[in-house]
């Protein structure tokens, strides 16, 4: 779909491809997988851990869901498509170190082990906020962003 903004143009449009479409991918059907495990695991504890459980479950449904906006509109290459993106990741960031740092979610892991979670999360969400400020297609494919 050529849109006539686009057309008048010499920029190249490179569309959505390489790194961009990963992280699309991982929007698109990472995350709600993730988040349906996740929330499938929690359902049962539902009634043994109360309302901290639900509120992180449905804080995580949302930002998946916020994710998945994020990730439709990358795709459709709608102009705020970036900055929806960088705000889902953030959130998904901060949802996870609320999870991993206070003790209202359920967790198998090991003492020792929530530093290495808190890392893993920054480190994922970070290099992704890194690549959507300076990748050179983000750029180009998005120019207003």
């Amino acid at each position: 779909m050529n849109l006539p903004d686009r057309q008048a143009t010499n920029v190249p449009n490179p569309g959505i491809g390489g790194w961009l479409f990963v992280l699309c991918a991982l929007l698109l059907v990472g995350q709600p997988i993730s988040t349906g495990l996740v929330a499938s695991r929690m359902l049962g504890l539902l009634a043994i851990r109360g309302l901290p459980v639900a509120l992180f479950v449905v804080l995580r449904l949302l930002a998946t869901g916020f994710g998945v906006a994020a990730g439709l509109a990358l795709m459709g290459r709608r102009p705020d498509a970036v900055a929806m993106t960088r705000i889902s990741l953030a959130a998904s960031a901060g949802i996870d170190l609320i999870i991993y740092l206070t003790p209202y979610f359920p967790n198998n892991r090991a003492p020792g082990e929530t530093p290495v979670y808190v890392l893993a999360s920054l480190t994922y969400h970070g290099l992704w906020l890194g690549y959507l400020f300076r990748s050179k297609r983000v750029k180009a494919a998005f120019p207003l962003s």
